[in-house]
């Protein structure tokens, strides 16, 4: 399956394609389209990505984490398109042998994805749209 799609994403899903059976820990985080940014409201949140260079960054991250989380493993993937409230966009599964490796591992996950794939949001609202800038946003505001 690709990291990036346009299809739905399921959690659970996911969460399962990372398990092992020697894995006693497993985490998801799961970001999902809220109803507002900044205090205004969002109705719908749209992403684009270039795709090629998106799909080689996930991998390189998850590559680059289960080097420094041995016994991991990590499944990411992104949603682009014009996605409504609720709906997920972003999804970060870990497995490992114990809490603190999947905990870490997938925390770490997120935080790279934010920082390196070239992900675009635009927020839509009552007001119209809004490209949100990467570089002001603040890591609480994601």
């Amino acid at each position: 399956m690709p990291r990036v799609t346009r299809d739905p994403l399921d959690p659970a899903a996911l969460l399962a394609e990372a398990r092992r059976d020697g894995d006693g820990g497993l985490t998801v985080f799961v970001g999902v389209v809220r109803d507002n940014a900044d205090g205004r409201a969002v109705t719908e949140m749209e992403y684009e990505a270039y795709e090629p260079m998106a799909e080689r960054e996930l991998e390189r991250i998850e590559e680059e984490l289960s080097a420094l989380h041995p016994g991991v493993r990590l499944v990411m993937r992104h949603r682009i398109g014009r996605l409504r409230v609720g709906e997920v966009a972003v999804v970060v599964a870990a497995s490992a042998p114990h809490r603190e490796e999947a905990f870490a591992a997938c925390r770490a996950g997120i935080e790279e994805i934010k920082a390196r794939v070239p992900v675009w949001k635009r927020e839509w609202g009552p007001d119209g749209s809004n490209w949100v800038d990467p570089g002001a946003l603040n890591p609480e505001s994601c």
